[in-house]
């Protein structure tokens, strides 16, 4: 399963996630079995070409998720003090996000 994060960064292992106004970079995580299987940072959302992407994680419930949501996505929102990828990825192995409401 895919995962997107936004980021401040240019290094996916020092890489903060951010809002979507303040991203400098999209993370894509391919998840399987508990663990990632590859990681790769692009510039802007177009460079995803068109791939389905299973979660959005956001930095916070008062972004604008609407369009990740009509493509399908779940969307999900980081607790305080998950600010890396790495801790994100291993609050997702464990259900540690929350779901956006409406």
């Amino acid at each position: 399963m895919l995962i997107l994060i936004p980021v401040i960064g240019d290094d996916i292992s020092s890489a903060r996630i951010s809002s979507r106004t303040d991203a400098q970079k999209w993370v894509l995580l391919d998840f399987e079995d508990g663990s990632v299987k590859k990681a790769e940072l692009h510039d802007t959302l177009d460079d995803l070409s068109g791939r389905w992407v299973d979660y959005v994680v956001l930095e916070n419930s008062f972004e604008n998720y609407m369009d990740f949501m009509e493509e399908g996505s779940m969307v999900l929102v980081r607790r305080a003090g998950q600010d890396s990828v790495d801790s994100i990825v291993e609050a997702f192995k464990f259900k540690e996000l929350d779901e956006i409401g409406f």
